[in-house]
């Protein structure tokens, strides 16, 4: 016997849902985002990507990479990428840096955000970021051999 339910009820129920599910998501986006702004405003991810100097040198990018990597890492693409700009702009990034930031975060980005909401739903979160860390280390260390591969062929030419 096949249960027959009419439009309304289906509107009903989709709109219920969704509505669920966005209040879920704005329980751990809206902390978050207040939480970054204030370790922004304290200057703490500025210090935080000081120290992550020897992570850079492991990635093959520079010392001034760090920064935008690491709002990348936390904040998301939409905050990377207008400090990746930035960066950029002010001429801090060479083009090896800019290439090897944004292949890193296309893999691995907004990693608190990202693994928060997809545990949320049920998703197993450690697993999850542990493949999206070794995918980013592995693309990353390989888009590096590649892109020295050719400077170096580049430098012999000259």
């Amino acid at each position: 016997m096949a249960i027959k339910m009419s439009i309304m009820e289906i509107l009903k129920e989709g709109t219920i849902g969704s509505i669920s599910s966005v209040l879920n998501i704005a329980k751990i986006v809206i902390p978050l985002m207040v939480v970054m702004q204030i370790l922004k405003d304290l200057d703490v991810l500025g210090k935080l990507s000081s120290k992550m100097k020897p992570l850079a040198r492991f990635l093959g990018i520079s010392e001034d990479s760090t920064f935008p990597l690491i709002i990348g890492l936390i904040l998301g693409l939409a905050y990377g990428a207008g400090v990746i700009i930035s960066s950029a702009k002010e001429g801090n990034l060479s083009k090896k840096d800019l290439y090897l930031v944004v292949i890193f975060l296309v893999a691995c980005h907004s990693v608190f955000e990202d693994t928060l909401l997809f545990a949320a739903i049920g998703a197993n979160g450690w697993l999850l970021l542990g493949v999206r860390i070794i995918v980013a280390l592995v693309l990353n260390s390989l888009t590096a051999r590649y892109i020295d591969r050719i400077l170096s062929k580049d430098r012999i030419r000259m």
